[in-house]
């Protein structure tokens, strides 16, 4: 087993007043030749928005990206006239493909939006962009693993990669069991809430590990926990 451990205050950090964003891996006026990517994950970004603002539209190409709401409400805009309000529970995903034109902002102007922003390089370039957003209830998670994006599962968001994302929501004191769906791929945990031990790691609030070389994970809660498993191609072959 082969793993990489980012404690959470190894993140690179920007504090732009109406936008706070916390970056595992290099990105923007953050570098860290270190922390370039873990295999296809290329981006995970902990923001914080504040009420009212956003991020105007701007362009993506051939990446895959996630966004999941922690707090608050996010509005979604694109080129291809899809309007979406995203909010805590939800999980969105926009293939940007041949190329897109999106904007994000705080649908609240009272009160702030807490969500994770994930790219993840695609399996085939320049397909046709798409969208899609489901709905997993915090509350009908609990004490269970939930697949919420995948290739290969009509309930979760469809992804343009061999990418599986896991959503945990447990109790204290609870043992789970996490089985890589291949064996050649990569898994980064990241911590929401909480505490954890896995595979023999401890992790906190907002620290990241990943993790290679290893078939499943076993995954011990020492408080109330929330947590995200994102398994990956550690190679990448791109069509």
């Amino acid at each position: 087993m082969k793993t990489t451990f980012h404690p959470a205050g190894s993140r690179g950090h920007a504090n732009h007043g109406w936008l706070n964003s916390y970056h595992t891996f290099s990105f923007a006026g953050y570098y860290n030749e270190e922390r370039i990517h873990f295999g296809a994950l290329r981006v995970l970004n902990d923001d914080t928005v504040a009420g009212g603002m956003g991020f105007s539209k701007h362009p993506h190409d051939n990446m895959e990206i996630v966004s999941i709401p922690l707090s608050g409400d996010l509005e979604h805009n694109d080129s291809t006239g899809r309007h979406a309000i995203i909010k805590q529970g939800d999980v969105q995903i926009m293939s940007a493909g041949s190329g897109i034109t999106h904007s994000e902002k705080n649908a609240n102007s009272h009160a702030p939006v807490e969500f994770l922003q994930i790219w993840v390089f695609p399996k085939e370039r320049n397909i046709a962009p798409r969208y899609s957003q489901k709905s997993f209830p915090k509350a009908e998670r609990l004490n269970q693993l939930t697949t919420v994006v995948a290739p290969d599962n009509d309930n979760a968001v469809w992804i343009n990669q061999n990418a599986w994302f896991t959503l945990g929501h447990f109790t204290a004191a609870n043992t789970t069991t996490y089985h890589l769906n291949k064996p050649e791929s990569g898994v980064y945990v990241f911590v929401i809430n909480g505490e954890i031990t896995v595979n023999g790691e401890k992790l906190q609030k907002r620290d990241g590990l990943g993790m290679q070389q290893v078939t499943e994970l076993t995954i011990e809660t020492h408080t109330d926990t929330e947590f995200l498993l994102m398994e990956v191609p550690m190679v990448l072959h791109q069509a």
